[in-house]
């Protein structure tokens, strides 16, 4: 059962439903269960969410959250989120507590993966 008042669950925007599931098939190995042509969901990921089809994008610049993902080995993620069709958009730089470089997905959604300062 979901906590109380605790955050469960995040949807984003994607104005293509398959290259957005492809990339992060590839990139991140996910799964997802597909309801109707307009809506995607994931699970197992440290949070559930979904996808639903919008000319739309997430991104900072706009004012968006950031869902940041942590990796044990920094360069490593870029390379696969690179191979996998991501766009890098920030490299990688130094932040207080660690490195991270900032990407989007095919639909154009803003991402951001951090690593330890020796990671």
């Amino acid at each position: 059962m979901p906590a109380h008042e605790k955050i469960n669950y995040v949807e984003y925007p994607a104005k293509n439903l398959v290259a957005t599931k492809a990339f992060f098939q590839a990139a991140f190995g996910w799964s997802f269960a597909d309801y109707g042509p307009d809506y995607v969901a994931f699970s197992g990921q440290g949070l559930d969410g979904g996808f639903f089809r919008s000319e739309l994008a997430a991104n900072t610049r706009h004012g968006s959250a950031l869902v940041v993902f942590f990796s044990e080995r920094l360069e490593d993620t870029l390379a696969k989120v690179v191979a996998a069709g991501g766009t890098v958009v920030k490299p990688i730089f130094p932040f207080p507590g660690g490195r991270r470089f900032h990407f989007t997905e095919p639909s154009g959604n803003e991402f951001a993966v951090w690593a330890e300062p020796n990671a």
